[in-house]
């Protein structure tokens, strides 16, 4: 009988520590999350606190706009208008958000990355090449040329991009998988981090002259994925994104 008793508990145990196991934290919806001792000394909370469910209206999950292009006179001649937890209150806790993303002719969305979300990408107007480049050590290109109506899936965590290759303006809608995907523009990450990061670090880690790396922000990503893909990436469209000549994208590409 103890033996019996003895091997229930066994096993019983063993269940516990195996579902303990795979259990998984939450996913994090702020960039930090850090613990406190003391509830009183808390800002954050991964996530937002919660509307008491009786007062909840209509209004917090309703947003208006996403008709209206969006202001497209900047470097990359695209704007992303954004629908998340921070436009539509109800989104919280649901793990969903939404963005139009309106490009200007030969205008690109630059290679970026959501720390926390998949996205899919239907074009409403217009025709985009689009791609992502898969991690390390392959960092194989993945790309395709979108019309009106089709629909492309960027893996979550992996840098992508969308380029308008047409001659008139084109418009896409996207949803992401959180309600505060985030978003990480590689170029202004890396070479626009507030304070800076130390030239050598970058003098090395992308194979370039001290002067280049410390003065020219928005020349380059992370290397091997960006430049060294394989595919390589379009030249056009790391042109544009950190604004250089055609040859210096081509040279850099030959490096990686």
């Amino acid at each position: 009988m103890k033996k019996g008793v003895s091997f229930l508990v066994t096993v019983a145990l063993v269940a516990l520590v195996s579902s303990l196991a795979s259990a998984s934290d939450p996913s994090p919806l702020q960039d930090t999350c850090v613990a406190i001792d003391e509830p009183k000394d808390a800002v954050f909370v991964n996530g937002k606190f919660c509307k008491d469910p009786n007062l909840t209206v209509a209004e917090d999950f309703f947003f208006s706009g996403l008709d209206k292009p969006g202001n497209t006179s900047n470097a990359a001649a695209s704007n992303v208008t954004t629908v998340n937890v921070d436009k539509i209150k109800g989104l919280n806790t649901l793990g969903i958000s939404m963005v139009r993303i309106d490009y200007e002719p030969y205008g690109q969305n630059p290679p970026h990355t959501h720390p926390r979300a998949t996205e899919i990408l239907t074009v409403l107007e217009g025709t985009l090449y689009v791609g992502f480049v898969t991690s390390n050590t392959e960092n194989r290109l993945i790309s395709k040329v979108l019309n009106k109506g089709d629909v492309f899936v960027f893996p979550i965590g992996l840098i992508h991009f969308q380029f308008n290759v047409g001659k008139t303006k084109a418009v896409a809608i996207a949803g992401l998988s959180s309600q505060n995907p985030g978003v990480i523009t590689i170029a202004n990450a890396v070479f626009g981090s507030d304070p800076p990061i130390n030239p050598d670090v970058l003098t090395r880690a992308f194979q370039l002259d001290k002067k280049v790396s410390s003065q020219n922000p928005g020349v380059i990503t992370i290397a091997n994925a960006v430049f060294g893909s394989d595919p390589p990436i379009n030249p056009d469209v790391l042109t544009r994104a950190f604004q250089l000549d055609k040859s210096v994208v081509k040279y850099l590409q030959s490096r990686f």
